[in-house]
C-alpha cells in the first residue's frame, strides 16, 4: 500500500505539471499518440517543458531532485532547453530537527552527546537531500563538522527506485528513442550514486585520498577526517573557515587575486584527473570556499566528497591525446580515436565523423581562444554524435560533468578566462612524461617485478614445448597450441622487455658522453 500510494502522488504530479504529455509524446502507438490528445485536453500548460520537469522533480521530493540533478549531466541524452532548467535543481530540503540529529549522533556512537563534544550547535550550517551538517567542539578543543545522515534514507531510495526501474524498462520498451537514451543504465548510475552517498565512510575515505594527492600542489585543502568518529551514518571532520567562492566581493575585499584563483582551479582540475585519475566530481559554487588566513591566503577549500571520478591509465591517454588533437584542430585524429576506443561502431567512416566533428569546432576557434566555451563544444559534439550511434563512456560521465562545473566556476570568476591555453601546457607536459624517456623508465619499473617472476620458467616452457609429440587427437593439438602461443607471447615479451632494456642503457650511456 505504501508503493501504492507513492505511485498515486507521483501520478497526480506528473498531471499536474503536464509531463504526461512530455514522456509519451515520443511514443510511436497511434493509441498512445491519441491518449495524448485526450488527456491534454482543457489544460493550460503555459510554462516552458523543461521548467515544468524541474518543478515537477522538486515537487515529488529530495530523491527525485537528485535524479534531475544526476541527469542533468547527461547532456548527450538530454535536449539543451531541458539540460539547461534540471542543471538548476538544487537542494532546498529544510533541515530535520536538532533533537532529532542529536539522536542519531548518539546512536552512531553509543555514548551521550556530552561525552563526545564539549559543544554541539544545534541549528545546521548546511542541509541538504542527502544529509545535514553541525558545528561542534571536540573535548580536547578541536573545531569539527559533524555531517548526519537524514533518518530513513534508504527505505524511501529503494522504494522510488524501484519505481523509477519500472518506468525506465517501460520507456526502453515502447519508446521510439528509448534504447539509445538508455534509461535503465541512467537509472543504474543514480543507484550507485546514491548508495555511495549514503555510506559517509565512503565519503570520508574519498577526503583522505583526495587530501593525501593535493598535499604537495600547495593550491587547494581538503579536511581531515576524524577516523575514530565516523560511521556509515555520522562522520566527524576538520572544521573550514573560508569565503564562499560565490562571494566575489567579499574575496576582492580580503585582496584575493580572481583571475589566478580561476587559473588555479583549472589547475586543480587537470592535477587530480592526469596526475592522479582520481577527481572531486561536484564541484559546484556550494562545495568550493576560498580560504583568506594569512598561512593558507587565496587557497580553496573543497567540501563535501560523496561523488568522486577516477580514471585508469588507458581513459587518462585517451583523453589527453584528444584533448591535444582539439587544441591542434587535428579533426581525423579525434575521429580515428573515437573509432580506436570503441565509441562509434567500426564500420563508420573516418571521414564523415571527421567532416561533422570540424563543423563543430571550426567555428569556434575562429575566435579568440579565451572566448572559445568547452561547455558548449562539448554540448554540439554530444547533439552531432547521435547521428554517429555515439555511445558515452560510463567513466567518463562524472568527468564531463566536472569539467563544465570547472569552465562555469572559472569564467564566472574571471570572464577573461584562457582555459585552453591554461591547460594546454598541462597537458602536453603529461603526454610528455607518458611517452617520453621518463614515462619509459617508469613503465620498466612497474613491469619489472612480473617479468622477475616470468624468466625462471622460460626454460621449462621452452623444454616442454619442444618435447612435446606430435599430437593426432584435434583436443589435444587445440590444447598444445594454446600452451605455445602462450610460450611464444611470454617470449615476445620478454625480449622486448631486454630490447628496450638494452637500448635504455645505450641512450643513457650517449646521452653521458655527449654531456
Amino acid at each position: 500500500m505504501r508503493h501504492f500510494a507513492r505511485l498515486v502522488l507521483i501520478i497526480f504530479t506528473v498531471l499536474r505539471y503536464g509531463m504526461d504529455e512530455l514522456a509519451l509524446s515520443g511514443f510511436r502507438q497511434r493509441w498512445v499518440r491519441a491518449l495524448v490528445r485526450v488527456i491534454t485536453v482543457g489544460r493550460k500548460l503555459d510554462a516552458p517543458r523543461g521548467e515544468r520537469m524541474r518543478l515537477t522533480l522538486e515537487r515529488l521530493g529530495p530523491i527525485f531532485v537528485k535524479f534531475g540533478q544526476v541527469l542533468s549531466t547527461r547532456r548527450d541524452l538530454l535536449p539543451t532547453d531541458v539540460a539547461d532548467e534540471l542543471a538548476k535543481l538544487q537542494d532546498r530540503v529544510p533541515p530535520f530537527p536538532a533533537a532529532q540529529a542529536r539522536r542519531l549522533v548518539e546512536q552512531a556512537f553509543g555514548r551521550p552527546i556530552e561525552a563526545i563534544f564539549s559543544a554541539f550547535e544545534p541549528e545546521p550550517v548546511a542541509s541538504a537531500s542527502i544529509a545535514q551538517v553541525h558545528f561542534a567542539v571536540l573535548e580536547d578543543g578541536r573545531q569539527v563538522a559533524v555531517k548526519v545522515l537524514r533518518p530513513g534514507m534508504l527505505d524511501i531510495i529503494e522504494d522510488d527506485l524501484s519505481l523509477l526501474r519500472t518506468l525506465a524498462r517501460l520507456v526502453e520498451r515502447v519508446s521510439v528513442d528509448g534504447k539509445r537514451l538508455r534509461p535503465r543504465e541512467v537509472v543504474a548510475e543514480f543507484d550507485n550514486y546514491l548508495h555511495d552517498e549514503l555510506d559517509l565512510v565512503r565519503e570520508a575515505a574519498n577526503a583522505a585520498q583526495l587530501r593525501r594527492n593535493m598535499q604537495g600542489l600547495n593550491l587547494i585543502l581538503v579536511p581531515e577526517m576524524v577516523w575514530e568518529l565516523c560511521t556509515s551514518s555520522v562522520i566527524v571532520m576538520e572544521r573550514m573557515y573560508g569565503v564562499p567562492i560565490s562571494q566575489r566581493a567579499r574575496l576582492r575585499e580580503a585582496g584575493v587575486d580572481i583571475p589566478k584563483l580561476a587559473r588555479d582551479g583549472v589547475t586543480i582540475f587537470f592535477t587530480q584527473v592526469f596526475r592522479d585519475g582520481f577527481f572531486h566530481a561536484d564541484m559546484h559554487p556550494g562545495n568550493i570556499q576560498v580560504s583568506i588566513a594569512p598561512e593558507t591566503f587565496g587557497h580553496y577549500i573543497a567540501l563535501d566528497f560523496g561523488i568522486v571520478g577516477t580514471l585508469t591509465e588507458v581513459d587518462k591517454e585517451y583523453l589527453a591525446q584528444n584533448f591535444i588533437a582539439f587544441f591542434r584542430r587535428d579533426y581525423k585524429r579525434v575521429a580515428e580515436l573515437h573509432v580506436e576506443s570503441g565509441w562509434v561502431p567500426p564500420t563508420t567512416r573516418v571521414d564523415e565523423l571527421e567532416g561533422a566533428i570540424r563543423a563543430v569546432c571550426e567555428p569556434h576557434f575562429d575566435r579568440p581562444l579565451k572566448d572559445i566555451s568547452l561547455g558548449n563544444v562539448l554540448l554540439r559534439l554530444f547533439q552531432t554524435s547521435r547521428r554517429f550511434n555515439v555511445h558515452i563512456q560510463p567513466q567518463l560521465v562524472l568527468l564531463q560533468k566536472t569539467l563544465l562545473n570547472v569552465e562555469g566556476l572559472g569564467r564566472d570568476l574571471d570572464p577573461d578566462l584562457d582555459l585552453w591555453n591554461t591547460a594546454k601546457p598541462f597537458l602536453e607536459r603529461w603526454m610528455n612524461d607518458q611517452v617520453g624517456w621518463a614515462g619509459f623508465v617508469e613503465r620498466l619499473k612497474n613491469e619489472a617485478p612480473r617479468y622477475v617472476q616470468l624468466i625462471p620458467d622460460l626454460p621449462r616452457l621452452v623444454h616442454r614445448a619442444l618435447e612435446q609429440p606430435l599430437a593426432t587427437d584435434p583436443r589435444l593439438l587445440e590444447a598444445l597450441l594454446v600452451e605455445q602461443r602462450r610460450t611464444n607471447r611470454m617470449l615476445r615479451a620478454i625480449a622486448y622487455t631486454g630490447v628496450g632494456f638494452l637500448l635504455g642503457l645505450i641512450a643513457m650511456e650517449l646521452i653521458v658522453a655527449f654531456r
